[in-house]
């Protein structure tokens, strides 16, 4: 009898199997999308509502805290009702959020509305991951998830070019990028609605009513031949639960790349969240200044690829910590950056670079640590409580700013995170495969 798992680790992408990765990064690019989309924002909103930097910091964090209660809840819930429902339904959320955002008119009413954003951006975050190691194959799968990981890059490109194009030099216009944010979101909703098909390795974990049907269906779709039966699922696999990151054999590792995870994102959000704000009390128009983000988020479309295409000939983890130490040091260069746009374009681009470049490592990792019962639930437990470095990030930026740090010691203080990423990740523990450390069967991810 046939695993229709194996037919999707074992066989040959398909068209449509490239085109729901495709899909993914789309996904992922209104993460990046979003989240810039506030740095982008953040003079003109400094401005309308006379706050100060260390303010700045706390409404620049609000959707970062709805991001990590979504990824940590709404995990659990991907791994029950199916990725395909959970995507749609954050969209939604995503879409309406933005749009809402554009609407407030106090700094009370912002931070309510990036909260409830980011709870959808949360969960799509625990679920996509899932999305795009269950629907590639085994050959494709490192690199189909740097591929999802450099969504977020691009997304903050496509930020940066609009905030670029159409913010006047004081950003009082900053409203049209939660507006066409919403428009973005909301025009991926029938996307994947006609195109995304429910998870063969989730139907086939979870049984639930016609699931052959339904496999068959998903694995007709996405151009297989189809299978006879449901695969045998042991006893003692159907009591697992989403509880079980925290078993025996996954606790440790659980807490290694979570505390990884978190580290790193302190490091990387401080580039994002604090680009436009630092460039533009330097004296240079916010128009330029999202010019620079630009940089950072082309660095970091560059940093995915070329891991991607890395994990094929080095090992995962020694070049993942190569990669996290590497950042560190692009976070404490640029905080010795002078003011002037093209070096600090070129500097913004290097820390991007080794930035998302370890953001890839560690959801590669994330993708093979648990398997299908918990993919999403794990991946949303890392994501959302390592969003706690990135919430943090902002506000521990801000006011050492606001305290009359110079920036080359904020620099060198938020470039720590990637040092001690890099240090927990020597402690990690993965199975023997090729990708030298990670297990590439179709046992990983079943």
């Amino acid at each position: 009898m046939t695993d229709p798992r194996e037919i999707i680790d074992k066989s040959a992408m398909t068209t449509l199997q490239y085109v729901i990765v495709a899909i993914t990064v789309l996904l992922n690019g209104m993460d990046g999308f979003d989240v810039l989309a506030i740095s982008v924002a953040g003079p003109g909103i400094l401005n309308e509502f006379g706050i100060d930097r260390a303010q700045l910091g706390v409404v620049l964090s609000m959707e970062l805290i709805g991001m990590a209660v979504g990824s940590v809840l709404l995990g659990g819930v991907a791994d029950k009702v199916g990725r395909r429902n959970m995507t749609l339904g954050c969209l939604i959320v995503m879409a309406a959020g933005m749009f809402l955002a554009a609407t407030s008119t106090s700094v009370g009413m912002l931070s309510f509305y990036r909260v409830f954003t980011g709870l959808g951006i949360g969960g799509m975050l625990s679920t996509t991951n899932a999305v795009v190691a269950e629907f590639s194959n085994n050959k494709h799968r490192g690199l189909c998830i740097s591929m999802m990981v450099i969504g977020y890059p691009l997304g903050g490109i496509v930020c940066g070019e609009a905030g670029k194009a159409l913010l006047d030099a004081t950003a009082t216009n900053w409203r049209s990028m939660f507006m066409i944010g919403g428009v973005l979101s909301a025009a991926l909703i029938p996307i994947v609605f006609f195109l995304m098909p429910e998870s063969v390795h989730w139907l086939s974990r979870k049984q639930p009513v016609n699931a052959l049907a339904r496999i068959n269906a998903a694995l007709k779709k996405l151009g297989h031949s189809v299978v006879d039966a449901l695969p045998t699922i042991a006893e003692e696999q159907r009591k697992k639960s989403v509880t079980d990151i925290f078993s025996r054999t996954l606790a440790l590792s659980t807490i290694l790349v979570t505390l990884a995870y978190f580290a790193h994102i302190i490091s990387f959000y401080y580039i994002l969240k604090w680009t436009p704000t630092i460039v533009t009390t330097m004296g240079i128009p916010a128009s330029a200044a999202s010019g620079v983000l630009t940089w950072a988020n082309v660095g970091g479309a560059l940093g995915g690829a070329a891991f991607g295409l890395l994990t094929t000939r080095i090992g995962l983890k020694p070049l993942s910590i190569a990669i996290l130490l590497l950042g560190a040091v692009g976070v404490a260069v640029y905080g010795r950056a002078a003011p002037e746009v093209t070096s600090l374009s070129m500097l913004a681009c290097f820390a991007g670079f080794f930035g998302n470049a370890g953001v890839s490592g560690l959801y590669t990792i994330v993708a093979y640590v648990f398997p299908t019962h918990v993919r999403a639930t794990g991946t949303g437990f890392v994501i959302g409580v390592g969003r706690g470095g990135a919430v943090l990030s902002p506000i521990i930026a801000g006011f050492l700013l606001n305290g009359g740090s110079t920036l080359a010691t904020v620099g060198l203080v938020m470039g720590l995170g990637s040092l001690v990423g890099a240090i927990v990740l020597v402690f990690l523990k993965l199975g023997g495969g090729k990708s030298g450390g990670t297990s590439t069967t179709s046992e990983s991810l079943s």
